[in-house]
């Protein structure tokens, strides 16, 4: 019999704060991430609004010529594990370094880094390319960074499966966990593609809200009829994941457990998810199925929730069928609504949210949810959170390319 495994440590770097605690106050009080672009001119842009990081200092974290070597999603990724690690009290010289893996979603990796490069190319010549173009962009260095800073030696590695990729990335550490492979795991997500060609490239598809950029803090409105898209978004959430033997001969204190997950593809549309949500319910079901556990025993789902309006029905659709008339009875929220879509990174900070909902008793709102879609006939806990007992928590990834991911954390015990 397999191992269980334990989160003991979280990280994260968000649009609404910059810590796990800073993020889960603000929200709690529905506080939005969500303003005008400053990181470009976007005047010429359908989509002027994004949900930045802000205040982000990456020498809090790394010195600064270390910084200027990494684009922003390896900031991102250094910041966040180093305040997972902090948190969970793992220190080297505790650890087999060969024992220790890093399993991170990346969605696109540095979007902003090759931007840059590719102008300097056009505008200057291949002479001009900086030479920190490809070790910057690569999607495997936002891993590879944290392991140099910390001397991880195990295996280190990341994943791409768009907006599923940082709940995909914790069923791979947990696969490893479970099978000895590894004693620790730092897993999650990351993304940093608030850059032109990132907006450009979401508006042509039409996947970005454009009718509320005179009002971006109302933009995100997940299940509510007036949504018209999603709203990009940045950031990090990582957790350390340990081996229940390793965790309790070192000490560590578990936060939640993780209870089961799974992964499947629709195999349907590039964008778009299967219409009847027939790959959602089958990963929702396999997960209960992976965690031993009926759809009553959930108190609490985290949506993938986007605010588009294909993907919210069809997520509320798939909801129903893997979990019958217990649908109705368990909240699901969308906490997109307030950090927008973090990509890559969104299943990573909303794992670290799900864990928060378990580990503070609270269900955080879906804001902005003025006129409920009459296909969204869910308890999607309107504006305002609540105090609730959470034992058990789901957490929703649904990815272009049919990627759904899904994540059961609980109370340890």
């Amino acid at each position: 019999m397999s191992e269980r495994v334990f989160v003991t440590g979280m990280g994260a770097i968000t649009p609404v704060g910059n810590s796990v605690g800073e993020m889960w106050k603000n929200l709690r009080e529905g506080r939005t991430g969500i303003g005008p672009i400053t990181r470009f001119e976007a005047d010429e842009y359908a989509t002027k609004i994004a949900a930045e990081v802000k205040n982000f200092n990456a020498s809090d974290y790394m010195e600064k010529r270390d910084a200027r070597k990494m684009d922003a999603f390896s900031q991102f990724s250094v910041a966040a594990a180093a305040q997972a690690i902090e948190d969970a009290g793992l220190r080297q010289g505790e650890f087999d370094p060969y024992r220790v893996g890093i399993m991170m979603g990346v969605g696109i990796g540095g979007f902003e880094t090759l931007e840059s490069s590719y102008f300097a190319l056009i505008e200057k010549g291949p002479g001009r390319v900086p030479p920190m173009t490809i070790p910057k962009l690569i999607t495997n260095i936002g891993p590879a960074n944290i392991a140099i800073a910390h001397g991880i030696r195990g295996p280190v590695l990341s994943m791409a499966t768009a907006c599923a990729s940082g709940t995909d990335a914790i069923t791979q550490a947990l696969m490893w966990l479970r099978a000895g492979m590894l004693d620790v795991v730092i897993a999650g997500g990351v993304e940093a593609c608030v850059t032109r060609m990132g907006i450009a490239g979401f508006n042509v598809i039409q996947a970005l809200s454009t009718a509320y950029n005179d009002a971006p803090e109302r933009a995100s409105r997940p299940f509510d009829a007036d949504r018209d898209g999603f709203v990009m978004g940045e950031g990090c959430g990582l957790m350390v994941l340990e081996r229940e033997s390793f965790m309790t001969k070192r000490g560590g204190v578990p936060k939640v457990e993780v209870a089961g997950s799974a992964m499947t593809c629709d195999a349907n549309h590039l964008t778009q998810p299967h219409p009847e949500g027939v790959g959602a319910i089958a990963a929702m079901r396999a997960a209960l199925a992976d965690a031993g556990m009926q759809p009553e025993d959930i108190d609490y789902i985290n949506a993938h929730g986007t605010g588009t309006p294909i993907n919210d029905p069809t997520e509320v659709k798939a909801v129903k069928g893997a979990f019958g008339g217990h649908a109705y009875k368990v909240p699901v929220s969308s906490t997109k609504s307030m950090t927008g879509h973090l990509v890559g990174a969104a299943g990573g900070v909303e794992a670290v949210i799900t864990a928060m909902s378990i580990i503070d008793g609270y269900v955080p709102p879906t804001i902005h949810l003025d006129t409920p879609d009459p296909e969204c006939d869910l308890d999607h806990v309107p504006n305002v959170g609540r105090p609730a007992q959470v034992r058990a928590a789901m957490s929703n990834s649904l990815g272009f390319g049919g990627h759904n991911g899904i994540l059961i954390l609980k109370k340890p015990a």
